[in-house]
Order: C-alpha cells, then sequence, then structure tokens
C-alpha cells in the first residue's frame, strides 16, 4: 500500500496493534456501495472504460456475496476492510483493481463507510424501539384502569394506574427514536471525494455519487469532512439515552417484582434462579439491562476522550471510533429485543396493585385541594392537611377513618367525599393527568 516510500516491512507487532479488520469487517457492504458508486463515477469522467467498470462491480458484488456467505479470509497485513477488500478485487479481476482507489483516500472512505453504517443502524434501532413501544403500550392497554401508587423519593405519593406508567416509558422512547432520526438525517451528507484532507485534482461529480447512495448532499469543507465524527458522537449519545430510559425501566421492574412491592411477575422464561437457594426468581433481565447501560455510557466517553484533543484533520485515534460505535449498537439492539419479549409477557398483580393503592394517604394531596375548593388559601390548606396526616401517624387510625372535623373547623363532614381513588382518578382529566379515559385515550394515540 505504502512500499514505495519505506525500505522495510511493517513490524508484526505494529500489525496487530494498528489492524482494525478484526472489528471494521462489518462496514463491507457500506463500503463496497461507496466503491461501486465511486467507480461509476470514475467511468463518467473517463477514467474507467465501460469494461473495467463492469469488472469492477462485478468484482466487489462476488466479494460482497463470499463475505455474506462466510468464505472470505480476511488478512490482518492489510489491516482494514478498505484494504482487503480493493487488494482481493484486484487479486480477482486484475489491473482495473488497482484503478479504483484513484481520487480516494481511505480516509474519506471511512468517514463514508461509517455514514451509511450509521444511518442504516438508527434505522435499525427505531424499529425496535417502536417493538418495545408496542409491548409497552399493550400492557397499558390491559391496565388502563389498573391503580397503583405513584412514588416520589421512592415513597407513596399519588394514586396514577399501571397504565399511565407504563406509557411514561413509551414516551421516553418516543423522544429516543426522534432523536436518531434527527442524528441520521444530519450525517446523512456525503464526504465522499474530499480525499485525505484537500479533495484531489481529479474531480468527480460528488453530488452523483452521494445520490447514489442515498445521501442528501455533500460536505463543503474537505478538512471537516474528514477530522468530523460528531455523528457517531450525536449516535453514541442517542444509544446512552435510551440506554439510560432503560435503565430506569429495568429498575422499576426490579422493585415491582419483589416480595415488598409484588406488582408484577415475569415469566419463567425471562428470569433465572440461583445456584444454592432454590427458592429464587431473579429478574436478570432487568439487572444485565441496568448494568449493560454502563456501557453505553462508557462508550460515549470513549469517543468523546479520543476525539477532544485531535488538530485536524485525520488522526489515527480516529480509527477508536468504531469499537465503542459497533458495541452500543449491538448492546442497545439486544437490550430491546429481550426487553421487548420479556415485557409482552409478564403479569401485572392486580390485587396486589389495588392494595397498595388503597392506602388513604395517597389522597393527602386531594384533600388539600378539597379545602382550596372551600376557599382555604392553598398553604393553609396543605398545613390543615400535614395536621390530619400527623393525628392519624400519632393515633394510628387511617387517615380516612379521622375525625378532620375536630382537627379544624374548615374539615366539614364533605370531605370525606375526598377518599376514593375512583373518584380521585376521574377527577384528573387535565391533559396527561391519570385520569382512565386520559390513559385510554394516549393508548388509541400510542397504538
Amino acid at each position: 500500500m505504502w512500499k514505495g516510500r519505506f525500505a522495510q516491512d511493517t513490524s508484526s507487532l505494529v500489525q496487530q496493534f494498528g489492524e482494525s479488520i478484526s472489528y471494521d469487517w462489518r462496514l463491507f457492504p457500506h463500503d463496497i456501495a461507496g466503491s461501486i458508486a465511486h467507480a461509476r463515477a470514475q467511468k463518467v469522467a473517463g477514467l474507467l472504460t465501460e469494461e473495467e467498470f463492469s469488472a469492477i462491480e462485478s468484482g466487489l458484488l462476488g466479494i460482497k456475496a463470499d463475505i455474506e456467505a462466510g468464505k472470505f479470509e480476511f488478512k490482518t497485513s492489510l489491516e482494514d476492510i478498505h484494504m482487503n477488500i480493493e487488494a482481493e478485487l484486484t487479486k480477482r479481476i486484475g489491473p482495473a483493481g488497482a484503478k479504483l482507489h484513484t481520487a480516494r483516500s481511505r480516509n474519506d472512505q471511512v468517514a463514508t463507510d461509517t455514514r451509511l453504517y450509521s444511518r442504516h443502524e438508527a434505522g435499525e434501532l427505531i424499529t425496535a424501539l417502536s417493538l418495545l413501544q408496542a409491548a409497552l403500550v399493550g400492557q397499558a392497554e390491559k391496565h388502563a384502569a389498573t391503580v397503583v401508587p405513584g412514588y416520589t423519593h421512592l415513597q407513596r405519593g399519588q394514586p396514577v394506574t399501571v397504565g399511565h406508567h407504563l406509557l411514561a416509558y413509551v414516551e421516553m422512547l418516543e423522544r429516543d427514536k426522534s432523536r436518531l432520526a434527527d442524528a441520521a438525517k444530519r450525517l446523512n451528507i456525503s464526504p465522499l471525494g474530499s480525499g485525505a484532507l484537500a479533495g484531489s485534482t481529479i474531480n468527480l461529480d460528488r453530488r452523483a455519487i452521494a445520490a447514489e447512495l442515498g445521501f442528501d448532499d455533500v460536505t463543503t469543507n474537505s478538512m471537516d469532512a474528514i477530522a468530523d465524527r460528531d455523528y457517531i458522537a450525536e449516535i453514541l449519545f442517542a444509544v446512552s439515552l435510551c440506554g439510560i430510559h432503560l435503565s430506569r425501566l429495568s429498575e422499576d421492574l426490579i422493585l415491582w417484582c419483589s416480595a415488598e412491592f409484588g406488582f408484577v411477575t415475569l415469566s419463567d422464561a425471562h428470569t433465572t434462579g440461583s445456584s444454592l437457594m432454590p427458592q429464587k426468581k431473579n429478574p436478570d433481565v432487568c439487572e444485565l439491562t441496568r448494568g449493560k447501560t454502563g456501557r453505553l455510557v462508557g462508550n460515549l466517553m470513549n469517543l468523546l476522550v479520543a476525539v477532544k484533543g485531535l488538530p485536524l484533520t485525520y488522526n489515527r485515534d480516529l480509527q477508536e471510533d468504531k469499537p465503542p460505535l459497533f458495541d452500543s449498537i449491538d448492546t442497545l439492539k439486544m437490550i430491546l429485543a429481550v426487553n421487548t419479549e420479556m415485557i409482552a409477557a409478564m403479569e401485572i398483580r392486580t390485587e396486589r396493585c389495588k392494595a397498595a393503592a388503597s392506602d388513604p394517604m395517597l389522597l393527602a394531596t386531594d384533600l388539600a385541594d378539597w379545602l382550596v375548593k372551600q376557599g382555604v388559601p392553598f398553604r393553609h390548606a396543605h398545613e390543615l392537611v400535614g395536621k390530619a396526616v400527623a393525628e392519624s401517624v400519632k393515633s394510628g387510625v387511617p387517615l380516612d377513618q379521622l375525625d378532620l372535623t375536630a382537627i379544624d373547623p374548615a374539615y366539614t363532614s364533605d370531605a370525606k367525599s375526598v377518599f376514593s381513588i375512583e373518584r380521585a382518578l376521574a377527577a384528573r382529566t387535565n391533559p396527561g393527568a391519570p385520569s382512565v379515559e386520559n390513559v385510554k385515550a394516549q393508548v388509541e394515540r400510542w397504538k
């Protein structure tokens, strides 16, 4: 590849240290698509004959078929996917293969490949996210009216429904999809033709190449095109934040599966046992999801730190952009697939939910709202309900059974009408609130 400049072969240790074929091989469909588009532009420019172009195209498609069939032998000595394909192409079709790299550098080649890969994988992740959303919506539909405590500080706060709780995660995943789609749109600009850093004196039709590859436009600064890894950082951020959302969902389910909560039962197919304790049924999928989120965040940090001090344009450090990208996408794909299956199969224990939601303390805020409707300023109403709560705790008498009129004359006998979970939920009709009708409407919106 660069033997004209060097008098010695590359050290075998340097080859091992610098190779990327062990992981960037997966770029092969994108590398081949880019090479075919590049060769077509060479033909239009008169750099290739029709016969040479046909040989290059058929040779590249043959290599692609061999890689897909597992018949291709990758060589570490050729460093990366680009040179492995080019060397094999030249071996198969002869001198025409050696013309393919005209007006192109591996720098713009890899930038093109990773953009194509990232665009494709963003679409795959969006599809997987939609499937998980569908599983959550399915459970939300079944339990639109199943009341459960809502929590702040992991302390019981106000009544919501299981459906409302699960739809909160549907909203988060929708934002994740939007971020991925936005990143995919922004990265969809072709750097091919930027060369090593300053383009080429052999001017190919960059826009025709971009159009063939499905790009919306071409980059407008060759140095930025080569140095840019913003698009990978954006994808990794979107993936990391999605992982964080799924980690939070996992934490909720881990709590809900515990004997202390008991709101959910996960299927045997999605739990594991203990090698010592025969009674155990562990929510390993949730725990691994929570744990693997650290990898996703770590991969984002890996890339940001690798890029932060690089001068323009290409530096070999940028080879390290691909392992975190590949690992994060693989990891999130698996997380999404297994969580979709698990959530679709889980069972909500409605009686345990009902028992937890029967706590009259969940309606303390509703009692304050009732006082406000009687003309009591909210801060004073808050204080009066606080006194009632303190008396309930001290006496051991449930809040809904206290003689509230003995606490303050602002209370009347009608105050006890507040203590109806059904009435409390039905009153929460504002957009975004957890009335059963609202939840059902949101389920229909998401279906």
